[in-house]
């Protein structure tokens, strides 16, 4: 894991235990913060990275927001060392949406599209407020491949899908299947989110 602000890769890498990745502490320390407040959480916690750069000389960095969001782990790993392990990036603090009180990150939502062949890889999450709560609506793209107008398979397909994402998100969304190529293609970072709330 790294980053070109931090002196590219090596800020944390994993060992034979595959159990997280060791910080590199003897050259950047790292705190789990609130991504609204900027408090520092308690250990354990999830938020997002910060990092501060302790040996880098020309362009020294103080609790640089990362913007991803993990948790650490402060444990004695079962290869020895010592050094705090960063576990699994869930997604990205600028790419959070708050649903019904629940953090949801688009990179959950891909994880899970992507166990379905049926659907391609494009989709859209559009974000809408029902009274005082906000809903979430995921547009998913069918495959041309396998693309049918069986309306009981579709259906079939939706409930899995809703299913699936409800286990992930912790949280209900509707899911509307779309046809082929109808989801608008957008050149380099993939436009993902509609948000609809203060339309």
């Amino acid at each position: 894991y790294g980053m070109s602000e931090l002196m590219g890769p090596g800020v944390s890498c994993e060992c034979l235990c595959k159990c997280g990745m060791h910080i590199h502490e003897d050259h950047f320390i790292p705190e789990i913060i609130d991504p609204e407040t900027g408090e520092v959480l308690p250990e354990g916690s999830v938020g997002e990275l910060v990092i501060s750069a302790v040996t880098k000389e020309a362009l020294p960095l103080i609790r640089y927001r990362t913007r991803d969001i993990t948790s650490l782990n402060y444990e004695k790993c079962e290869c020895g060392r010592t050094l705090v392990r960063m576990n699994r990036i869930l997604g990205r603090s600028d790419d959070m949406l708050i649903i019904r009180g629940v953090n949801v990150f688009p990179s959950q939502i891909e994880s899970v599209l992507l166990e379905f062949p049926e659907v391609a890889p494009y989709y859209m999450l559009v974000v809408t407020r029902e009274g005082v709560l906000d809903a979430l609506e995921v547009r998913v793209e069918l495959s041309e491949k396998l693309f049918s107008d069986e309306v009981k398979k579709l259906e079939d397909l939706n409930k899995r899908i809703v299913r699936e994402l409800q286990n992930v998100l912790g949280v209900a969304v509707k899911v509307t299947l779309v046809s082929p190529r109808s989801i608008e293609r957008s050149e380099g970072k993939a436009k993902r989110i509609l948000d609809q709330r203060s339309i």
